[in-house]
């Protein structure tokens, strides 16, 4: 994995740097000892790791407005990162760069029902939210699996979905408007209680952006009714192929889920082994596929979905009587990451998009692919919206078995742009699918997307190493183009 060369200049100045982000960051906000900087070395994709000059953890945007300042008068890199869960190495840290953690921005700051809307900071966890309006009816949508510690800024940076995407949309879908701090220290708002303005559609050009193009300090997302009623069946199938058949024949027949969540044997006997969620020990695959709604429409749903599995072949066939029972059916799923986390010392969490229809082939070739590069793996994945997540097991510790890990899984990605999907459904490019880009947008493509980089970070201090497989300074690429005339980009509305 190439990343940038490390600025010296920079390095040589570490000490002024340091007392610098410690003049607007006092005390134990900064962190430049060895023993603390080892904490931030890596996120959730912990083959790769790196050690950052210094980390800083502001308390509020004022504070972050200054420290991007300073990085960029001093020419700093800067490397956003939220609770560090991330899969692709988005938060990977630079020997050059300063990690600016928003960890301290935690609070919940407006509590809106009537207009079914929260106000909150980065540093929320996703469940957090949720948690804060149960007792009024209403939660978020997004649920991540790592949403107990995930946070909203890092789901907003990433674009995170969840096992309840397919009906209710990804984070795009669920959130009204950011506070955001460009690199230069200008702070705006983009979008709010009222949703996106007219126009150009920035908040969606942020939502996504990896942390290259500013630093969230304050999200409004948008909070939902609860259901009045929500079931789950359990199904099981004698082979993958089947189950694929069944999710593809469930949305033909015009029904939308809530959910709709596929698991594969290794993945099945793990998460059995791990939470005993009950799931059938006979199963080669099992889908669950949870309904929500008004009871009378669930009750005809229902029984729609129970003659298509059945048609389809399911040897399983449980739907869920109480809401224990529903959560249950939910807790293997939820849990089958460090499921399988229990029986391979590493495994490596791949994350790419096909059309449903497509399922079963990619599976098939997958397994093949799995045989090829002689590793396990174990799929699991938000079928509804064939969004895949192959978890490759394999072993650090044995000399070459990351190297196969990391081609497995380019393959198992480069076989999902083949079929006709895309690099990656919710963990984002980072550094994990930075060269694979190439496979997916030609050079016009991706130089279209570093000039918008550009209107917004001209200096490329913003997570640089990150997405693009190869930079190029903002005078190479020229001005923001609209068909054939040239524009330069719209001023943003100013906080």
């Amino acid at each position: 994995m190439r990343m940038p060369e490390p600025d010296a200049a920079v390095l040589a100045e570490r000490e002024g740097i340091v007392a610098g982000l410690r003049a607007i960051v006092a005390g134990e906000g900064v962190i430049a000892d060895d023993d603390g900087l080892a904490a931030y070395e890596t996120d959730g994709l912990t083959a790769y790791r790196a050690r950052p000059m210094a980390v800083v953890l502001p308390e509020t945007t004022g504070q972050v407005a200054e420290l991007l300042r300073l990085c960029r008068d001093r020419r700093v890199k800067v490397v956003p990162r939220g609770a560090g869960t991330g899969l692709s190495g988005g938060a990977l840290p630079l020997a050059d760069g300063i990690v600016l953690g928003l960890g301290k921005f935690n609070r919940i700051l407006d509590v809106d029902l009537a207009n079914r809307c929260l106000v909150v900071q980065p540093g929320v966890t996703n469940l957090a939210i949720t948690e804060a309006v149960a007792d009024a009816g209403f939660y978020y949508a997004p649920d991540p699996s790592s949403q107990i510690a995930c946070t909203i800024g890092g789901n907003i940076a990433e674009n995170s979905g969840g096992v309840h995407c397919l009906k209710y949309g990804v984070t795009a879908n669920n959130l009204l408007g950011v506070e955001l701090v460009l690199m230069d220290g200008e702070v705006v708002r983009l979008g709010g209680k009222h949703g996106a303005a007219q126009g150009y559609d920035l908040l969606g050009v942020v939502t996504g952006s990896e942390g290259l193009l500013g630093i969230v300090t304050e999200a409004t997302v948008r909070i939902l009714p609860r259901p009045e009623s929500a079931v789950a069946f359990l199904l099981g199938f004698p082979t993958s192929v089947a189950a694929a058949g069944c999710v593809a024949k469930v949305i033909a027949a015009g029904i939308i889920p809530a959910g709709m969540e596929m698991m594969d044997k290794p993945a099945i006997d793990a998460a059995e082994a791990f939470c005993h969620p009950g799931y059938p020990s006979d199963a080669a695959a099992i889908l669950i596929v949870e309904l929500d709604g008004m009871a009378a429409e669930i009750d005809e749903l229902a029984l729609r979905v129970a003659e298509i599995a059945t048609a389809c072949g399911a040897t399983t066939l449980r739907r869920s009587q109480t809401e224990d029972e529903r959560l249950t059916f939910w807790k293997g799923r939820k849990s089958a990451f460090p499921a399988v986390g229990r029986i391979s010392p590493d495994y490596y969490c791949m994350d790419g998009t096909i059309p449903r229809g497509r399922i079963a082939e990619v599976l098939e070739r997958t397994a093949l692919l799995a045989a090829r590069h002689g590793l396990r793996v174990a799929n699991v994945f938000h079928a509804g919206d064939g969004n895949l997540h192959p978890l490759i097991l394999y072993d650090a510790n044995r000399p070459g078995e990351l190297a196969r890990a990391e081609e497995f899984g380019a393959d198992i990605l480069r076989l999902c742009v083949e079929v006709g999907g895309v690099l990656t459904g919710e963990h984002g490019v980072g550094v994990e699918k930075r060269d694979l880009m190439g496979t997916m947008f030609d050079e016009g493509d991706l130089a279209q997307q570093q000039r918008l980089k550009c209107a917004f970070d001209a200096d490329g201090l913003l997570n640089p190493g990150k997405v693009f497989p190869t930079l190029r300074r903002c005078a190479e690429l020229g001005r923001m183009h609209v068909h054939r005339g040239a524009v330069a980009f719209p001023d943003l509305p100013r906080f």
